[in-house]
């Protein structure tokens, strides 16, 4: 069962995430707000797998709700899905470096939403390749702002490799081909960077590469030619 948490002002926009929610047997909302600060206090009070926050609210932004509750210890296991209606605007990529898992557009088609829930849930990031890579262009070559890079000089020569093709985009089977190594190994390598990095997921993980200058922003896009 995963359970999940709304938090949007718009009173229609909770009605209609509900109503398709509430629907499937393996999905439970336990709970809705119509803004940052109500929200935080229902997910502390619930601890839902998946917070669905929405990047624009009074009292407090989703940028900031999500800061609070990735620096709280007791909300390690909530992941933040930010619900834009713009695509990849700065608010977004604000987002995720305060620690959200991924974003969903408003008009995201009702069975694309289900399955993104099931992906975040199961402790991926909601972050596809080519959305990895649009990320790196429009937003990642910008000079970081107050942002510190823990745990890179602990990161092995393994470590750091795993981590900058993470950042190009790659799954943990295409750095496993890469690498010429099995993709448990990957997925072991990219975890124990996760850890030392601070990391949530492998959002944040992609964030780190470039902000910490592990990657340049033209060896991103340079991946497929894009």
């Amino acid at each position: 069962m995963i359970r999940v948490v709304l938090v949007d002002d718009q009173a229609l926009m909770r009605a209609g995430f509900r109503a398709l929610l509430d629907a499937e047997d393996d999905i439970e909302v336990v709970g809705e707000a119509a803004d940052g600060a109500a929200g935080l206090e229902l997910v502390r009070a619930h601890v839902p797998d998946i917070a669905l926050v929405d990047v624009q609210m009074p009292v407090m932004t989703g940028i900031e709700t999500t800061r609070r509750i990735a620096a709280d210890p007791c909300l390690a296991g909530v992941r933040v899905v930010i619900l834009t209606n713009y695509g990849l605007d700065e608010y977004v990529f604000d987002a995720l470096r305060a620690g959200a898992s991924g974003f969903l557009l408003k008009d995201t088609e009702p069975a694309d939403l289900l399955q993104a829930l099931g992906v975040v849930a199961g402790g991926e990031a909601l972050l596809s390749p080519s959305i990895t890579r649009r990320l790196i262009g429009e937003f990642v070559a910008r000079p970081p702002d107050r942002f510190t890079a823990p745990g890179l000089d602990h990161l092995t020569r393994r470590e750091r490799e795993v981590t900058a093709l993470a950042a190009r985009g790659l799954s943990n089977e295409e750095i496993a081909a890469h690498m010429v190594i099995s993709p448990f190994t990957a997925k072991t390598h990219v975890s124990r960077a996760m850890t030392k990095t601070g990391a949530r997921d492998r959002a944040q993980l992609v964030v780190f590469a470039y902000e910490s200058g592990l990657v340049r922003p033209r060896e991103g896009v340079d991946r497929d030619g894009g």
